[in-house]
């Protein structure tokens, strides 16, 4: 038998470091739409609904469920689709997720993001009476109050108030019993992943002291208030909250100069930072978080598969003194000079004579040097 999964929307490269996304109670994966799309350029974005919401059976839960039993869908969805460790965002219930995740699977979570959201919820009577009336009535009577709860001014979503109204009141009721449950403020402190902590001033749900609680706990969090930003920020204010969250995942930029040291090596790289002035470090940022953070990272190919396709690349485009540097990373990166030579044979052909002429004696310079050093 087949098991059933919480349904979701994948969106991004295969092979980009995953991310997946939790919304709040009463809404669906649309909470994301305007942050999503921004965060699959560099991530595999998976964003999944709440049982009962969106696409979500409503029986995936009962009465009585606990976030843990929300967390172990969200793990049973992650290993579905052959994701191991993930960074992981969610708003207010979907927060709370993620601070299980982190507290009780650390070693599936590279990184954590918190959004108007909470380690407790003010108690089990306010969402144990909220449940019993779901129950008896429908959600109906909280629709109603949709717009007060969730977004501040005039500012609304219809798409978002509609999925509210078409949710399973059981499910919805269920999920109150899990935040009537929920209290991890005397497991914070354990927490080891990289946390971010978004508050919204304009939050009544969830007002900024729930977040500065978590963020006084949690080891090296990092806390974000947003002037203006209600209880579901992402809907009111994307910008914000996907600023945030790019300072937060871009583990890009440290990346990317690990790995630009790991295939050049460190006297390049320190002779290239000794060189940058304010005119070029926007250029060196950008080398480094997109050719070495983004690029050279993707496991799709190997190194030594990257070096030959460099270069053939700069044989094609005559850049030697590029190539040169090149030779030398694809050595670094397990290339024999044989199978260095091949490569340049081969751009003879489809780069030309002349190209493949000037390559070769850039190679047999650079392969001399490295035999006069080791030698």
């Amino acid at each position: 038998m087949t098991e059933k999964l919480l349904n979701h929307r994948a969106e991004g490269a295969p092979s980009a470091p995953p991310l997946l996304l939790g919304p709040s109670l009463g809404t669906s994966y649309a909470l994301w739409d305007k942050v999503a799309p921004e965060l699959s350029v560099s991530h595999r974005v998976v964003r999944w609904n709440l049982p009962g919401h969106g696409g979500s059976a409503a029986d995936l839960i009962g009465p009585g469920a606990t976030v843990g039993d929300l967390a172990d869908l969200v793990l049973a969805l992650a290993d579905s689709l052959g994701i191991e460790r993930f960074g992981y965002a969610g708003v207010s219930l979907g927060g709370a997720v993620g601070l299980h995740l982190a507290v009780h699977h650390p070693e599936r979570l590279e990184s954590l993001a918190v959004i108007c959201s909470s380690s407790h919820f003010n108690g089990s009577e306010p969402w144990q009476e909220r449940a019993e009336r779901v129950r008896r009535e429908g959600l109906e009577w909280l629709v109603e109050s949709a717009n007060s709860r969730w977004f501040a001014g005039d500012f609304t979503d219809p798409v978002l108030v509609r999925d509210h109204a078409e949710a399973d009141p059981q499910a919805y009721a269920a999920c109150c019993d899990a935040l009537a449950a929920f209290d991890l403020r005397d497991r914070l402190a354990g927490i080891s992943a990289p946390t971010l902590l978004i508050a919204g001033r304009q939050d009544p749900a969830t007002p900024p002291p729930h977040l500065r609680e978590i963020a006084d706990a949690v080891p090296r969090a990092t806390l974000v208030e947003l002037p203006g930003a209600p209880h579901l920020a992402p809907a009111q204010c994307p910008e914000a909250v996907l600023t945030a969250l790019r300072a937060h995942l871009d583990g890009g930029a440290r990346r990317g100069m690990e790995v630009r040291r790991e295939v050049l090596g460190d006297t390049h790289v320190d002779r290239a930072q000794s060189r940058q002035t304010p005119f070029t470090a926007r250029f060196q940022d950008f080398i480094s978080r997109y050719a070495w953070g983004e690029i050279w990272t993707d496991p799709t190919l190997s190194r030594r598969e990257r070096s030959m396709i460099t270069l053939t690349a700069l044989v094609a485009h005559g850049h030697y003194d590029e190539l040169a540097m090149h030779v030398r990373a694809a050595r670094r990166n397990g290339l024999t000079p044989d199978e260095i030579g091949a490569v340049l044979l081969q751009t003879a052909v489809y780069c030309g004579v002349p190209a493949a002429n000037s390559a070769f004696a850039t190679a047999q310079r650079v392969l001399a040097e490295e035999e006069e050093t080791r030698g």
